[in-house]
């Protein structure tokens, strides 16, 4: 099930912009819809509606956050973190790299927030971690 967007829609277009696998057509000040074929279910488009018109797959109606840099980030524990690249590889903006190589053998390349500003709070790589070393966090308020 994805992502809908109730009749409270006023076309601001936010959504679109926001959204990483272009699931959201229509356009300016008309209603737009959410195609479920392509949803992923990171819930951006709900974290930045500002008519509150986006429910979830369950539902219910998403909650603004209408500052971007409060929009939940990932934590890595670096002492935690393997190497593996499954956070990387699940990260639909492609904010997540990995630490330059390190000059021994033994060194591992730890996962790490490359681009916060292109993170969208989805949380795909803290489900997606085998070992548990990334936590989603809600930045402290300014």
């Amino acid at each position: 099930m994805a992502y809908t967007i109730t009749d409270l829609c006023i076309g601001c277009g936010m959504c679109k912009l926001v959204c990483p696998v272009v699931a959201i057509e229509g356009q300016p000040r008309k209603d737009h819809r959410i195609l479920a074929a392509r949803c992923i279910d990171c819930g951006a488009c709900g974290r930045i509606c500002p008519q509150a018109a986006v429910k979830d797959p369950s539902g219910r109606v998403c909650q603004r956050i209408r500052l971007r840099r409060r929009w939940p980030k990932p934590r890595i524990s670096e002492a935690a973190c393997i190497g593996c690249t499954v956070c990387v590889q699940s990260c639909p903006t492609s904010c997540l790299g990995l630490t330059a190589p390190g000059g021994s053998r033994e060194s591992v390349r730890k996962a790490v927030l490359v681009s916060p500003k292109a993170c969208i709070g989805c949380g795909f790589c803290a489900a997606d971690c085998p070992v548990g070393a990334i936590e989603m966090i809600n930045p402290e308020p300014f």
